[in-house]
Formats: C-alpha cells, structure tokens, sequence
C-alpha cells in the first residue's frame, strides 16, 4: 500500500533521474561529437565547461544542477525513509548508506555546474582529481584509504554488471510497451555503466598500488585507459554509445520507475510481467 505522506518525494525522484539522464546525454554525446571530429572522448567536468561555452550553455547548467541536486535530495530521502525497502538489516543499511553516498557525489557534480556558471573554475576533472588525490596520499594511510576507496568502486560496478545479467531493474520499472519491447537497451546501458564504473575503481586502486594520484580519474581517465587499449577508438565510442543508453535508461527510471513505498497496486512491474507472459507461454 502507497504511503501518501510521502508522495511529495515522487517528483524529487522524477526530477532527479532525469538530471541524471541529462548528465550522462551529455557527457556522451559531447564525447561521440569528439570522437567523429578525430579529438578524444570527454569527461564530465570538460563536458559541461564546453555546455558553459555554447548557446544557451547558462541555462543547460542550471537544468543540470537543480537536476542533479534533485536526485541528491531524492537519494537522501529515499535512504533516510527506505522508500524502496531495503530494511533495516546490515545489507538494508549497506545499500541505504550507498544510496546516500550516490547522491552526496551527484551533489558534488551539480556543485561542479553552479561553479561554472558563477565562473569559480578553471580547472579540468584530471587535474583536480589528482591534486586531491595527491592530499589524500599524504595523509597517514591515506593510500590504504584510496585502496579501500577503490575496492568499493570496483564492488559497485560489479553489482551494475550484476544487475545487468540478471536484469534485476524490471522489479522498478512499470511495465508498458517500451519497457517490454526497449528492454535490451536498458540492460546494454546498465552494463556499460557497470564497465565504467569497474575501471575508474580499477585505476583508483593502481593510483593506491603506485603512489601515483595521476593514474586515477574519472570518466575522462577510463575512456584515455580504453582508448590504450587494442581496438582502443572502437573501444571508447562503444562505452560512448553505452553511456548514451544509460541516460536513456535513467530517462526511462524518471518516467516509470516504481518506488516500493509509494507503488500503485494496480501497477504491474515488468518483472512480474515479463513472468506473467512466461507462465501464459
């Protein structure tokens, strides 16, 4: 049964899945761009400084920001109320607290687009990863802190890939005739989130083994470590092209994603559908 007290945290829910869609569109289509004009794939502060430089750039940041400070609240709240009913039990409250971690660094990145527009930066996403990285390191076990930090990184692209396989995300999305005809591109989308996930904790944990904050980054770092790689630009544009269906797949979640709190009963996941069709069969 819905719990109506807390209706007022749908549209924080809607708006910030579609900041978030917003983000990844951008970062991914600015990046395609780049690659069809010979340049290398973008990260996502140089993604959004070069929406700064554009026509309308000021207002796309805004959208961007109260976006993604929508899905920081939403996240929040979502933990703070177990709106998807994780419980209270040591998982619950492990995948509670990664829901607020989650929103805390989407926080950051809408932090990231009102600076831009205030013009408070002029510094790329590599350099000032590696900067505070390097403070990190200087701190006592702060390499171990890093190593920590990238295990958990790893462990939460594993868990994308995880949800991926197994396609676990139908439990939360409404079923309807795209969810069921789409749903290859979502769990592609979900995958390729997943990769890039596992590499930036990757080179998280070699910046830790190597004492070296310039091998760690962000997206900007994991498409320059694909990019080394044999096949390296069919490499980049495929993870481009994925992070291109992940947006759509967040896109998808602000539109019909069903929280467990607040779910209609007359509303069938796709899920259950899908096994619905399955038993028919």
């Amino acid at each position: 049964m819905a719990d109506d007290k807390l209706n007022w945290a749908m549209p924080v829910m809607r708006t910030g899945y579609a900041g978030r869609a917003l983000v990844y569109a951008i970062v991914s289509g600015i990046s395609l761009f780049a690659i069809w004009h010979g340049e290398e794939a973008k990260g996502t502060s140089e993604a959004l400084s070069m929406v700064e430089r554009s026509p309308f750039g000021l207002t796309a940041l805004w959208v961007v920001a109260l976006g993604l400070f929508a899905y920081m609240g939403w996240r929040l709240v979502d933990a703070a109320f177990d709106l998807e009913d994780h419980g209270s039990d040591a998982k619950g409250i492990f995948a509670r607290l990664g829901q607020a971690v989650t929103g805390m660094i989407h926080g950051a990145l809408g932090g990231l687009a009102l600076l831009l527009i205030f013009g408070s930066t002029d510094s790329g996403e590599g350099s000032k990863t590696a900067f505070y990285l390097a403070k990190l390191m200087s701190w006592p076990f702060g390499e171990i802190i890093l190593g920590i930090v990238a295990v958990i990184t790893m462990g939460a692209g594993v868990y994308y890939l995880h949800k991926a396989w197994t396609q676990s995300y139908r439990q939360k999305l409404q079923a309807n005739h795209f969810t069921l005809h789409w749903n290859r591109l979502l769990q592609a989308g979900v995958a390729a989130q997943g990769v890039s996930v596992l590499i930036i904790g990757g080179l998280m944990g070699l910046a830790a083994w190597q004492h070296d904050p310039q091998a760690a980054g962000g997206l900007d770092k994991a498409f320059g470590w694909l990019g080394q790689q044999i096949y390296g630009q069919v490499l980049v544009t495929a993870m481009c092209v994925g992070l291109a269906l992940f947006a759509l797949f967040m896109a998808v979640n602000a539109v019909y994603r069903i929280i467990p709190r607040l779910k209609d009963p007359d509303v069938m996941s796709l899920a259950a559908k899908v096994k619905q069709m399955a038993d028919g069969a």
